[in-house]
């Protein structure tokens, strides 16, 4: 009998998601596994080659220079596996499967939600997860597939794909705050106002950005993380809002919301799907990335050998 007969290739699978992702828990996440059972299968696979692959701490997870070695080899021949999958086009082959992402708030709402039917009609039988959540995260670590940000915000190491076009972000605030309060005529008013704070997903304030790159320290009591409950407030009087464009179009255009000082509204970054360069080709994520591309009134992505 061989070696690669006593070898379960779930366990190398398990190894190499661990690899990636840096920890079990990372890699149980993104099989869909416990972190038991990923130990478990880690395990298996040093008694069966008689080597030890990986180094465990209490904090980390570290490959010997074995399972570096190992890894290297087999990761290849893992890539051409998928490759030949992912090229079939026979019912059943590379759509299937399942895909995670991680995206923020505004992204969920203006590009994932009206993606979704036309997604589920193409892809029928992907089981697809998304969750919204808009703190920083190593998407690898935390077993996503891919996640989106903006063009700016993409970490170097990772693939980045536009999803839509620039985007705007304005001033805006309800007809009946404006009416009782003086007019802005120039960002420099903004001190005479009340304003909704901006939290960050990593909790840190935003100072709001105008036009010439100006940023400025705006005064308000009342901090908000979420977007929907800024346009609430917003729209329930409380004080003027720093808002992408898109995201108040229906209230912009219903006038529940009116825009101040536009001429100093601030370009900024489109929103970018992104995904490690070492993951599968995931033939879904194409179709998502493409269905978001059409609906934002982009061509559909001319995919090269990197971005594949």
């Amino acid at each position: 009998m061989s070696i690669f007969d006593r070898v379960d290739l779930a366990d190398l699978r398990v190894f190499l998601a661990i690899m990636r992702a840096g920890s079990f828990k990372g890699a149980a996440i993104q099989l869909g596994l416990t972190p038991s059972a990923a130990s478990h299968a880690m395990r298996r696979l040093e008694e069966r080659l008689s080597a030890k692959l990986l180094n465990r701490t209490s904090r980390a997870v570290s490959p010997t220079d074995v399972g570096r070695e190992l890894a290297q080899r087999i990761e290849e021949g893992f890539d051409k596996i998928g490759d030949a999958l992912a090229g079939l086009e026979a019912p059943g082959s590379g759509r299937f499967g399942e895909l995670r992402l991680n995206v923020f708030s505004d992204a969920a709402h203006l590009l994932i939600a009206p993606a979704l039917p036309e997604f589920a009609r193409q892809c029928p039988q992907v089981r697809l997860t998304v969750v919204v959540e808009d703190r920083p995260i190593d998407i690898v670590a935390e077993g996503y597939d891919a996640g989106i940000r903006y063009g700016h915000y993409v970490p170097e190491d990772m693939i980045a794909v536009p999803l839509s076009k620039a985007q705007r972000w304005v001033i805006a605030a309800a007809p009946s705050y404006l009416d009782a309060h003086a007019p802005l005529k120039h960002p420099d008013d903004l001190a005479q106002h009340t304003c909704l704070q901006l939290l960050l997903g990593d909790n840190s304030s935003y100072k709001w950005e105008l036009s010439r790159g100006r940023r400025l320290r705006v005064p308000g009591v009342i901090t908000i993380n979420d977007t929907a409950t800024t346009i609430a407030a917003a729209k329930a009087g409380m004080g003027l809002a720093y808002l992408l464009e898109q995201r108040i179009a229906d209230e912009l255009n219903q006038g529940s919301l009116r825009m101040v000082l536009a001429e100093h509204a601030a370009k900024g970054e489109p929103f970018h799907m992104y995904y490690s360069s070492r993951r599968h080709k995931h033939p879904a994520l194409r179709t998502l990335m493409n269905i978001i591309r059409r609906q934002q009134g982009l061509a559909e992505y001319a995919w090269s050998a990197r971005s594949a």
